[in-house]
Formats: C-alpha cells, structure tokens, sequence
C-alpha cells in the first residue's frame, strides 16, 4: 500500500495563503483547536453545538460494535441472504452508497441502495430484487424520515404477501436512534436487528458510527481496518496537533477563508475508484454550512476542463488513489493553480483510507462552519421543506388538494407537452422581461439571462435517476457552463432535499434553478395510505417550489407531461436556444429590465 499524504498539497494564491497563516495562528493564540475538541459551542456560534459533536469519537476497531458486527454478518451468511436493500435518505444512504461504488461486490452480500420515491425509480429497483433473499435494511435516524417510511411500508407489505405475514420482520434491520418510531415499530414487527444510533452525532456525520459500519459490513468489507484508518485521522486532527500541521484544520480554514473572500464554490474532485465520495461530501458541505445566507456551494460531477471556463469564484479539491494516476487530470489542476485557483489535492493509499478521508471532510466541515460564523449541525431550511411536504401530502390524502396554478406557458413537442411554472415574486420579474402571452422560449431565455458571475446553476430534477436522463442533464448542465462560466449543480429529487438543498435556501442567493418535473406513466400506491409514491414526490416538488420562493429563491419549473427522454430533448433544445439568445447583445431598456431580480 502507498503511503497517503496526509496533509495534502495545497497551491493558493498569496492572498490566500497569507490568510490561512494568519488564521492558523489565531487559532492557535485562541487555542481553538482544543476547546473544539472539548465541545466548546463558542467555537461556533456559541449555540447548541456541543450537542452535536459524538462524530469526534471513532469506534474502537476492536470495540463491542465491531464485534456484534461480526456476528450479525454471520448470521445473515448462515440464513442464505445473497443480497441487501438499503432503504434510507441523505445521511443514511450516500456512505453506504458511497462504499458500495468505491469497493464494488465483496465477500459480502450485494448492496442495493434506494432513496427516492420516484415510482419509475422504485419500480425499477424492485425489479432488480430477489425479495425471498434480500435483507432491507430500513435506515433512519429520526425515525420518521418520510421517503424511508413510505419505502419500509412498501417493501414490508411485498415480503409480508411472500411470507403470509410470518417471519416477516426477520427479513428487515434497523439503523435508528434509540426510542424513535422507527426502533418502536422494529420491535413490534420482530426485525432481525437494531443498530442504535448516537443522539449526538446527526446523520451527515454518522458516516463512522453504525449508519455506515452496519452497511460496510454487510459488503463484506474490513471494519476493522476502516476504523483504524479513520482513528488514524483523528489523531491527525486531534488537540496536540497545531493548526498549521493540523490536516482537518487546514482543509477546513482554506474552505472557510475562501468562501468569506468570494471562491465559495468548492468543485470536488476524485479519480474512478473513488466514485461516490464526491455526492458524500457534497451533502457534508451544502447542509452543514449553507445557512444565515453564507456558506460553501459543493460541485460536485462537474468535468475539468481549460481554466477559460471558470470564474474567480473556484476552489478545487481533488481526492485520488496512488494507483490511478491521470496525466490529464493533474496537467489541468496545474493550470488551474497558475491561473490563480485554490488547489487542494488529497491522494489515498488505497481504498480503506475512504474512512479518513470521511473524518478529514467532517473535521474540515466543522472548521469551515467556524469560519463563517454558521451553526454546522443544524439544517433549518431542509427542516421548512420536510414540513411543506407534510403539507401538501395531508391535504391529497383528506381529498382536499387544490387545484395548481396555471403554466405562464406550454411548447408541445412530438410526444407530449413542457409547461412552465413560476410564483412570486419572482414571476413578475420575468413577466417584465418576456411581456403577456410570451411563448415558453421566451420564459427560458429570460430566466438564463439573469445567471450572474460568481453564481451558479442548478438543474433540480424530479425525475427517475438513471443513467441515461444523468447523462442528459451532465451534458446539459457543461453546455451552460462553457457558455457563461459558471458553476453548474445537478440534483435528484427528493433526494437533494436532503443535501444541497439546504444551501439552495440558506446559503448564498445567487443560485439560478431549473427545477425538472414530470407525469407518472405507472404510479405505485402506499400501502393502506390514500397516497402513491408520484403524489408524494409531486407534493415535495411543490413544497420544494415553495420555499424557495419564500426564500426569494429564483427558479423556473419545466413540467413534461409525456415521453421524457423525448420532453428532456425539448428541454435541451430551449435552454440551447436561451444561451444563443443571452449571447447576442440587448438593446434599450429591456437590458435593464433583464437585470432585475
């Protein structure tokens, strides 16, 4: 195994580097890297941050969780599960994702991971299932998740109809916090296993606590050895360790001062067998420190490409294996950091060293949130759209759901319709720019028109996340890049609700959305509820929509009512005609109009 460089090389512009020394000491004078350690709430915003810091605390890899592990993962072997299905959102599911694109198939069972309630998306799923040997392993730490508890009502119902209801619960597990719902219905249902949670550690920094041991476990992976690696960050970033040679303080002072000096699009990077960490991060960074209007916007998938299509608002940082070197990749970093762009680059010795790098971020993620001056284990506006959605979904199922309003404007096309919505206040901005009865072009064009240097685009789509529609808005999204240099997002729904959806509301206000929704061709009904899965992600969608615009939010829903791929072809054929069109100059006051917020 390579060595792995443990703090990093690090390129910053003088500016920057001059403030990260300056910072480093003030950290040291206000001896703050012990006062984190000892659960100081004044390192923060001097609220409840002390509540939340149980992550600090790595399991021992020779502890009583790693044992019951053990014997768990044999007991599961010994009763014939070939497979498990991970039903869970946000902090539940990116880890055990995560390890399951970085390690592949192990000694272990296969594992599946579901976190949506797109019907297209949880059909398909299921259909890649052999439920008469499947462990669901139902994963949430309030317990009352509602993506997660829709899904466990399904899955429950399915294996209860192949069992006749007896046995059941011995086909499930749950990862939960003492005393939730979640660990009350386990025991009234008779599952296999509860994996209880930490109170003290939220679910974006559980990556190291049961959450993502239960599941690394389960793929047959080395728990042990996760553990040692990860305690061997700890004690990298621990008390004794000045914050110049401190890696998680390091990281997380360059994020923090970069953001406070305007680069607070942090674009992440890894080579292929790290896939994954990438959208584990993202979340880390979007929902701890996006908030009170600040914070660090994570980009993560974007290609890299010639330093022309970037503005001054960048950081890069690149996590890599030793045994997957790119000429390519660090040729670009380094024209990147002549062209004066922050470089971190982080190289792995080998794919455990995964568990250090999860405490490196979470440290880092903590310091940041120092920096801003941000609460980084509170979620406040992913918390508003949890309670719209409640909503919305009371509504439908008392039959009392109002009618939506109206598209501001509908283009057909060969296999359906795309209609445009949009709500105040920000319509009436629109409105001033494209007139009465303007055509859906023209909405488009108005709305990419008000993209701003250092802002960025985010493409929210409530659709099946498959490859081929990921695909689609990949290109889409590098096709606004190049032609206005922005940051561009791309994010799945509900599951993004649960990650960068809190930036979106909380952090900085130059986000721009287009915001994907469509029809449901085949609906999958709840379980003994009046509700399907498409009538719960339309209501996130509209719930969505509507903090954002009490968060004067500016964004633009396309609704395609038809055949998608053939509607998201549509879709690309506007926006391309509106980046044309935001090419050409403008001319008399409609360039002041098209200006506004």
């Amino acid at each position: 195994m390579a060595e792995s460089n443990l703090m990093g090389d690090v390129l910053a512009p003088p500016e920057l580097r001059s403030a990260l020394e300056r910072e480093s000491a003030s950290w040291t004078a206000d001896e703050r890297v012990g006062r984190l350690w000892q659960r100081d709430p004044a390192v923060w915003t001097g609220g409840d941050e002390g509540r939340w810091l149980g992550w600090l605390d790595v399991p021992d890899p020779e502890g009583p969780e790693v044992r019951r592990l053990e014997a768990f993962v044999h007991q599961v072997h010994r009763d014939g599960f070939v497979s498990a299905a991970l039903l869970g959102m946000g902090g539940s599911s990116l880890c055990p994702e995560m390890l399951q694109r970085i390690f592949g198939p192990g000694g272990g069972v296969e594992l599946r991971v579901l976190d949506s309630t797109d019907p297209a998306q949880v059909r398909a799923f299921e259909s890649t299932l052999d439920i008469d040997r499947t462990l669901f392993v139902v994963s949430s730490k309030s317990g009352t998740t509602l993506e997660t508890s829709l899904l466990h009502a399904h899955f429950f119902e399915r294996v209860r109809e192949r069992t006749g209801g007896e046995g059941a619960g011995a086909r499930f597990v749950a990862v939960t916090d003492p005393g939730s719902a979640l660990d009350r219905l386990a025991t009234e249902r008779g599952f296999r296993a509860v994996f209880h949670g930490e109170a003290s550690i939220g679910g974006r920094y559980s990556a190291l606590s049961y959450f993502g041991l239960a599941p690394a476990a389960l793929v047959g992976l080395d728990v042990r050895l996760l553990l040692t690696r990860a305690r061997a960050m700890a004690d990298a970033c621990g008390p004794e360790s000045p914050p110049s040679a401190n890696p998680g303080v390091q990281l997380g002072l360059l994020l923090g001062l970069a953001a406070r000096a305007g680069r607070d699009k942090a674009t992440l990077v890894t080579s292929p067998g790290l896939d994954g960490f990438g959208a584990w991060v993202e979340q880390l960074l979007a929902e701890s420190t996006g908030k009170d209007g600040r914070g660090i916007v994570p980009v993560d998938g974007e290609r890299l490409d010639d330093s022309s299509v970037y503005g001054d608002d960048r950081v890069f940082a690149a996590t890599t294996l030793y045994d997957e070197s790119d000429e390519g990749r660090e040729e670009a970093l380094d024209a990147l950091a002549r062209a004066g762009h922050p470089v971190v680059r982080v190289r792995a010795g080998d794919r455990y060293d995964i568990a250090a790098e999860c405490f490196r971020w979470e440290f880092a993620t903590a310091v940041a949130g120092a920096v801003l001056g941000v609460h980084p284990f509170d979620q406040p506006d992913v918390e508003a759209s949890k309670v719209a959605t409640r909503a919305i979904t009371s509504q439908g199922a008392a039959g009392g759901r109002t009618a939506p309003a109206p598209p501001v404007a509908a283009l057909a096309y060969d296999a359906g319709v795309v209609s445009a919505y949009v709500e105040r206040p920000y319509s009436a901005a629109l409105r001033r720019s494209v007139g009465a009865e303007a055509p859906l072009q023209d909405w488009v064009t108005a709305h990419l028109r008000r993209l701003r240097p250092r802002g960025y685009f985010a493409v929210l789509a409530y659709l099946e996340m498959c490859d081929p529609y990921r695909q689609f808005l990949d290109e889409l999204r590098h096709r606004v890049r190049a032609a206005t240099r922005v940051a561009t997002t791309v994010g799945f729904g509900p599951r993004f609700l649960h990650s960068t959806g809190q930036a979106h509301k909380g952090g900085p206000a130059d986000g721009l959305f287009l915001i994907l929704t469509c029809g449901h061709a085949v609906d999958v009904p709840v379980p003994h509820q009046e509700l399907t899965f498409g009538a719960v992600e339309d209501a996130q969608a509209a719930g969505d929509c509507a903090v954002l615009a009490a968060r004067r939010r500016r964004w633009l829903r396309l609704h395609i009512d038809g055949h998608v791929g053939s509607g998201l072809a549509t879709v690309a054929s506007l926006v391309s005609n509106a980046l044309a069109a935001r090419a050409r100059p403008r001319r008399g006051t409609r360039k002041v109009q098209e200006s506004a917020p």
